[in-house]
């Protein structure tokens, strides 16, 4: 491979790296506990947004494409922000580990936390309105028949970690 087309590559899928750095330093910094509550907060948000009724209300207040989007997205940062914290008020604090102990383990768990991310962002969330992922992420997360494979592929990291 030569240095322009890595290049490429990571331009076109910048969206995904940002989103597993964040996840990433997220779970360094608080723990392996903190960021399996963000994953089952994702699960319960989408849950809950898919079933939202007064989308129509809120997005009829809106108007622009673009303004639509970024209201769903907040709705959906919103709940997925309640649901974390409500997972960190039921869920036993049992890893009270170091920043770098279990490395590895916080890795898995932010690759599991980025999968869930970019698969809502295809399928459930307005995301692509926003950012243009590039063609290999589209490739990755967009297909219909895959969907239901990348929701489980967290649940699975769970699982081993």
């Amino acid at each position: 491979m030569d240095v322009s087309v890595i290049l490429s590559l990571l331009q076109e899928s910048l969206f995904m790296v940002l989103v597993f750095l964040s996840f990433f330093i997220y779970a360094v910094s608080v723990g392996r506990q903190s960021i399996t509550n963000v994953i089952l907060g994702l699960y319960l948000a989408l849950l809950i947004s898919i079933e939202f009724p007064y989308y129509t209300f809120i997005l009829s207040i809106a108007g622009n494409k673009k303004i639509e989007s970024l209201v769903m997205l907040m709705v959906f940062a919103l709940f997925a922000l309640c649901a974390t914290i409500l997972f960190a008020r039921l869920m036993p604090r049992e890893y009270q580990e170091g920043k770098f102990e279990d490395f590895w383990k916080k890795i898995l768990l932010a690759c599991g936390a980025t999968v869930l991310v970019m698969t809502f962002s295809y399928h459930a969330l307005p995301v692509t309105e926003i950012i243009t992922p590039g063609s290999p992420i589209q490739y990755l997360f967009a297909s219909k028949s895959s969907f239901f494979w990348w929701l489980i592929a967290p649940l699975v990291i769970l699982f081993v970690v």
